[in-house]
């Protein structure tokens, strides 16, 4: 599964990531950093992204809209962009499952 890191978390969370998820990126690299979340919304469902975010905007755009996208939520107060990339990474076999499983639209990581 590839991602599509919110402005609400760094940039280079895509690049430590690159090993587990493949092609991630993240709004700023894409100069979509100013983008309304409906447009991240559009672009993350166009091109195959699973968007991760600390907000809860896009899991209520996918309670709203479904999916794709696929929607990580990292529900972690203050969380570190280390302690962001070690969630991504111990729970690397759950979020590639989500993937596969069309019942699944939000991760949510504690």
């Amino acid at each position: 599964m590839k991602l599509l890191f919110d402005q609400n978390l760094s940039h280079r969370l895509a690049e430590q990531l690159q090993h587990l998820y493949p092609g991630s990126t993240h709004v700023r690299l894409l100069r979509y950093d100013v983008a309304t979340d409906r447009e991240l919304w559009e672009y993350a469902k166009a091109n195959g992204y699973a968007i991760v975010s600390k907000d809860s905007d896009f899991a209520d755009l996918s309670f709203v809209y479904g999916c794709p996208p696929k929607v990580v939520w990292i529900r972690r107060a203050n969380c570190s962009t280390r302690q962001a990339a070690a969630l991504l990474r111990t729970h690397h076999a759950v979020v590639s499952a989500a993937e596969q499983d069309d019942s699944v639209s939000v991760i949510v990581l504690f």
